[in-house]
């Protein structure tokens, strides 16, 4: 089972915590994000990042541009092989947007990768 949680939110589903932002989120102590894993390298890039400004009218391209970046850089798969054998995991993200942000393109993208191990 693969869920979401925005970091913030209090009542968050128990798994494999993981944190799929590049910088650490405002005002979070580590002690409080209780995380397994903080995994940089499946963020979208600093440049992919400042340009999609979190613009949900942007989404549909940030996605197809994110996806381009974790195909080249293998750092999707490289998560999937780390989290596979979890039976619970959580992907944690800070955005506010919880429709249009990175984690829910990596949720996609690791679900496909499940269905077809």
């Amino acid at each position: 089972m693969l869920n979401l949680a925005r970091i913030y939110d209090e009542n968050q589903p128990d798994g494999y915590r993981v944190l799929v932002d590049r910088i650490w989120p405002r005002g979070m102590s580590k002690v409080r994000a209780k995380l397994d894993l903080w995994e940089k390298n499946v963020a979208p890039s600093t440049e992919l990042r400042k340009w999609f400004g979190h613009d949900p009218q942007k989404f549909a391209e940030f996605k197809e541009r994110y996806t381009a970046e974790l195909n080249a850089s293998g750092a999707a798969s490289a998560l999937f092989d780390k989290i596979k054998d979890q039976p619970n995991v959580l992907l944690l993200y800070a955005a506010k947007d919880v429709e249009n942000n990175n984690a829910v393109v990596l949720q996609e993208i690791l679900n496909g990768m499940n269905k077809n191990k």
